[in-house]
């Protein structure tokens, strides 16, 4: 795909471009609502979440696509969010089953959403280019940042620099609010952010039991992909032999080729292994991290030539690996793919990182914030994105010592609106890989569902921040989640109350007010938070809640072991005088029946009668009037 640089507005792009020719050799001067440097994942879907809440919205994509590690890295085999059908994700999802005419693309067993790259980038760039207020800078990078100092010790920026890859030419771009959507959070480390890398000890992030100690600071491996496509047989497509290779290098990486099986990992054929990521089209993505194309490199404080030189190693294992398949395991006829990537190598057009650095945010979020919502921890009243993946980390390929923190059970989660802000500067909001959350949850909110919906929650907090003059630490919460709410978006978990019910918006306003909870549950590669909508409630349960909630009843309430009935939620939620309520009381003693209301019932009349929503939240999950 060549190089595109789109405008809302022919007009805007001929000032644009009259400005370069008159001025040769100074920036082009860009103005704007609010810019997102990254298009990646996060920045991606930020960009036209903001564009689509009504500000005026400028991307900076690196690379020739948007979309980041779903199209541009090549890892188009996604993880997780599967039963969560939500707001932007599900957008995605149902253009590409559109696409392939068809609602199963459970085409290899990694995933049960697989696609080829070029279509999910086509998908976004249509996405894109139907907002009108929206202006895409591709093959642009970030060079450099203008900032200032206001009161409170606090700063603001006022411009990015970016630098075209193409031509070299700069654009100043000065805008209201800006979002860091970058791969490794350089917006936000030039703004001056405090931010955390690597592996962090049990005595800094407070979360035990996971093997973590001493000092590391050590990040995941990263992975340059690539897509094969299986030309046929009798189809010769081996690669000349890459420099420095030797077969042993990816021994084990399936059980053809073992002689030790304590380092065999995945216990898979060769086939197998390629069906991993199985795509249409008989393609494969190729991200295999037993043995593979895993690479071990920090990357993140050096310069940018330093950074493509570390890469180009990443490329050439992957390289390496790619003529491992093609000679060892005799799949000659297996190639890279000609029809995705138009670089040299064939190889995506960025590295697949699955960590950079991670905002100190006004709120950290951490294991121990989703294993007891409501009991350790109130950030779930604050949620603007949900997951429900395992925590996964990549370290095999790191030379010293190794947690082992492959697939810790969690039950699903949203992560909390305040590890999107910054402590520190007023203007800007972290979106993708570098939002404020502990190194060990950095492996479920990483992944690919999540970051989008992540993004998409930065854009409309960056449209609210425009529209009514907001530092972003000023933004109201619940306004958020409003926004996402309208979006079809999920700020709670419940995979058992979908968009499509009557109740489901009742449902999750209830839920994140704490006035109605789920249940999470640990269930392997796809975790869970039920609601239950169609069980009764203990009438005793609902009074706990509605106790954190600060609704006391007035007078002992009947029958606590009962399911609770309306009569339970006039004499609990009403604001009645206790002189009615002993009257209520009585009347539903002398009753011989009363019907049992089901959860999702129960959640529409606390909504409609309550409405707890409507009561403000701070970024630690406690209520605004401090009750």
């Amino acid at each position: 795909m060549t190089k595109r640089i789109f405008f809302p507005a022919v007009l805007l792009a001929f000032v644009v471009l009259f400005y370069a020719c008159s001025n040769p050799g100074k920036p082009q001067m860009m103005e704007t609502d609010v810019v997102v440097v990254g298009g990646g994942t996060g920045g991606t879907a930020a960009a036209i979440q903001s564009a689509r809440s009504g500000a005026r919205t400028i991307l900076v994509c690196e690379s020739p696509w948007l979309g980041g590690m779903l199209t541009a890295a090549g890892v188009s085999c996604t993880d997780g969010n599967h039963k969560l059908p939500s707001g932007i994700w599900e957008e995605f999802r149902k253009a590409m089953y559109k696409h392939y005419d068809t609602s199963n693309l459970a085409t290899g067993w990694v995933s049960n959403f697989n696609f080829e790259p070029h279509v999910g980038a086509d998908i976004f760039l249509k996405m894109a280019e139907a907002e009108p207020n929206l202006i895409v800078l591709f093959e642009h990078q970030l060079q450099n940042i203008k900032i200032k100092t206001v009161p409170n010790g606090k700063s603001k920026l006022e411009s990015v620099f970016v630098i075209s890859k193409q031509d070299s030419s700069l654009v100043n771009i000065s805008a209201k609010v800006f979002i860091d959507g970058t791969e490794l959070g350089d917006l936000m480390a030039m703004a001056g952010c405090a931010y955390s890398v690597g592996l962090e000890p049990e005595d800094v992030s407070g979360e035990v039991g996971y093997g973590v100690s001493g000092s590391y600071g050590v990040i995941q491996d990263l992975t340059y992909a690539a897509i094969l496509k299986d030309y046929g047989p009798g189809a010769d497509k081996t690669i000349p032999q890459p420099a420095n290779y030797k077969e042993d290098e990816f021994a084990c990486s399936n059980s053809e080729d073992c002689s030790d099986s304590t380092k065999l990992y995945s216990k898979v054929d060769a086939q197998k292994m390629l069906d991993y990521g199985k795509m249409p089209n008989q393609k494969y993505m190729l991200n295999w991290p037993s043995n593979g194309n895993d690479f071990y490199t920090d990357i993140i404080h050096r310069t940018e030539a330093e950074r493509v030189k570390s890469l180009d190693s990443a490329k050439q294992k992957t390289l390496r690996f790619v003529y491992y398949i093609q000679t060892k395991l005799g799949k000659k006829n297996i190639g890279l793919a000609d029809d995705e990537f138009d670089t040299p190598d064939q190889l995506p057009y960025i590295a697949y990182h699955r960590e950079g650095r991670r905002l100190e945010g006004l709120v950290r979020f951490r294991s121990s914030d989703i294993i007891k919502p409501g009991k350790e921890s109130n950030l779930y009243r604050t949620g603007i994105s949900v997951g429900d993946y395992p925590i996964d980390h990549h370290h095999r390929m790191y030379p010293g010592p190794q947690p082992d923190l492959t697939f810790v059970p969690v039950p699903s989660y949203n992560i909390p609106a305040g590890a999107l802000i910054p402590q520190q500067v007023t203007n800007l909001i972290v979106c993708d890989k570098g939002i404020s959350v502990s190194n060990i949850m950095n492996g479920t909110t990483r992944l690919q569902p999540v970051i989008l919906l992540t993004g998409q929650a930065a854009g409309i907090m960056a449209s609210i921040a425009v529209k009514d003059k907001l530092a972003v630490q000023e933004i109201p919460v619940r306004s958020i989640q409003a926004g996402l709410l309208k979006a079809k978006a999920f700020i709670m978990p419940y995979v058992d109350v979908l968009p499509t019910e009557a109740e489901w918006l009742a449902v999750q306003q209830v839920g994140a007010s704490g006035l109605m909870m789920g249940e999470g549950k640990t269930e392997g590669w796809s975790n869970r938070t039920y609601f239950y909508p169609d069980s009764t409630l203990p009438i005793k349960t609902l009074i706990a809640w509605a106790a954190e909630y600060g609704i006391r009843p007035l007078v002992p309430i009947p029958d606590l072991e009962a399911a609770t009935t309306l009569a339970h939620l006039d004499l609990l939620m009403l604001n009645l005088s206790l002189e009615l309520k002993e009257k209520m009381v009585e009347d539903y003693k002398s009753k011989p029946t009363h019907k049992a209301l089901t959860r999702r019932e129960i959640a529409v009349w606390i909504d409609k009668n309550v409405t707890p929503f409507t009561r403000g939240v701070e970024w630690d999950g406690s209520f605004s009037d401090g009750n």
